[in-house]
């Protein structure tokens, strides 16, 4: 049966409404050579010619197949067990719908609610939701839920907090009457004295990172107590890895917690699709965004998994849903819990040490070269700034032709970070990788 959604008559009265008589009068602003300007396309392929095509365009691309990475700045390389691309392949699983109806099967719930247990066991935090589009969003959600809880109309936020998620966080907030404070940085940390001056009555939340931007470790115990002092929510954004060796958000005093789940066994993918984190305290449970699946026992005492909460406007009147996110990332969710079921406790220890120790190593390594220099004196987790005595992004070109992709240039982030080069060393990296890196880095700023 065929299907036409839109008929002639149809198409007429929505010209009509936006007031052209044709597509071609809608189209006519469009420069005509804007459509084949550059592309450069063939008429016709057959199917073995087109993904000849394809794939060398793909080659042109540098990624972490054909280089050896030392960028995070966000988005993170790791290693993945096979076992993570496997079950998230499998075709009970594998779909590119998000499964979001209460009739959703017991298996998707199942893996849902796997996903919330771990998470929760890795905040310290005792609810999460069953994940949010990616960092940046899960933060300025938690922010929305930390304005209704406290009905105030103030946030203070850290300038350590990444440059992304804080956009994303005005964004969101734009045509609110909230006010958004920003804390300033003393050597790569949030500055106690300029936090205290901002919090007041009216403050719904101070918003930290940890490691924050820089990579560098926040004071989160004092922060913490002064948000609280001042009767305002914690919310602290948190980079998982780091939490198999730093003490939970949940250990000190954190009311919400989010994060890019990306490094949780997602690659890279060009920045997406990533996963959103979410987790707070029980209290705050009933105005979490997005949905919560738990666990039940039906009347003959059978073990259920079931969409618990769900407060979104598909399923609640909209005045009363707390966002208007309407699904999750489930495909990269499963991948998650698989991810860390997979290490364990233990291993995801040795994964957290394994990042700690080689970042430290190349770090080492890199400041004995002539000229290069800490930007600060904070500690760090498996991410660095130095001040280098060359631009950053020549430096980078320099890099690209002996097979590296660099750090990243801090002044894209803070003009007064001219020399500013941000390093990301995980555990994917070899010793010998780093020393070949360090080796090329000395060779480009000779």
């Amino acid at each position: 049966m065929d299907f036409t959604p839109l008929t002639s008559q149809d198409r007429s009265r929505m010209l009509e409404q936006i007031g052209v008589s044709s597509i071609d009068a809608l189209l006519a602003r469009i420069p005509r050579i804007l459509p084949r300007a550059n592309l450069k396309l063939p008429l016709g392929l057959s199917e073995t010619e087109l993904l000849r095509l394809t794939t060398g365009l793909a080659a042109q691309n540098a990624t972490t197949q054909s280089h050896v990475s030392f960028l995070g700045a966000g988005a993170y390389e790791h290693l993945i067990p096979s076992i993570v691309r496997y079950i998230g392949s499998r075709g009970e699983f594998l779909t590119a719908y998000t499964p979001y109806q209460p009739e959703a099967s017991q298996g998707t719930l199942q893996a849902m609610y796997e996903f919330q247990s771990l998470l929760c066991d890795l905040t310290g935090m005792e609810v999460a939701n069953a994940s949010l589009y990616e960092g940046a969003s899960a933060l300025a959600e938690a922010a929305i839920l930390a304005l209704r809880e406290t009905e105030r109309k103030k946030l203070v936020v850290a300038r350590t907090v990444h440059p992304e998620y804080r956009q994303t966080l005005q964004t969101y907030l734009k045509q609110s009457k909230v006010e958004i404070r920003e804390i300033r940085h003393l050597q790569g940390v949030s500055e106690l004295a300029a936090a205290q001056s901002e919090m007041d009555s009216q403050t719904a939340a101070l918003i930290v990172q940890m490691p924050n931007a820089f990579g560098c470790l926040e004071p989160v115990e004092q922060l913490g107590k002064l948000a609280h002092r001042h009767g305002a929510l914690f919310i602290v954004v948190v980079n998982p890895i780091s939490l198999g060796l730093l003490k939970s958000p949940g250990g000190y005093g954190a009311d919400i917690v989010v994060g890019e789940g990306q490094p949780l066994g997602t690659d890279l993918q060009y920045g997406g699709p990533y996963l959103g984190l979410f987790a707070c305290r029980r209290a705050l449970v009933r105005k979490v965004p997005g949905r919560i699946v738990g666990l039940t026992r039906d009347t003959h005492e059978r073990r259920g998994f079931v969409l618990t909460l769900q407060t979104r406007e598909q399923h609640i009147r909209r005045s009363k849903a707390t966002s208007n996110i309407c699904t999750n990332e489930a495909m990269m969710a499963l991948g998650a819990a698989v991810y860390l079921s997979a290490l364990g406790k233990e291993g995801f220890r040795e994964l957290a040490l394994q990042n700690l120790l080689k970042s430290h190593y190349g770090y080492d390594q890199l400041v004995k070269l002539p000229r290069v220099h800490p930007l600060f004196q904070a500690p760090f987790f498996n991410e660095f700034p130095l001040e280098m005595p060359m631009d950053p992004d020549q430096l980078n070109s320099e890099l690209l032709k002996q097979g590296f992709l660099g750090g990243f240039p801090l002044k894209r982030w803070e003009m007064g970070l001219a020399k500013g080069w941000l390093v990301c060393i995980t555990e994917a990296r070899s010793k010998e990788e780093i020393d070949r890196f360090v080796a090329a880095v000395g060779k480009a700023i000779r």
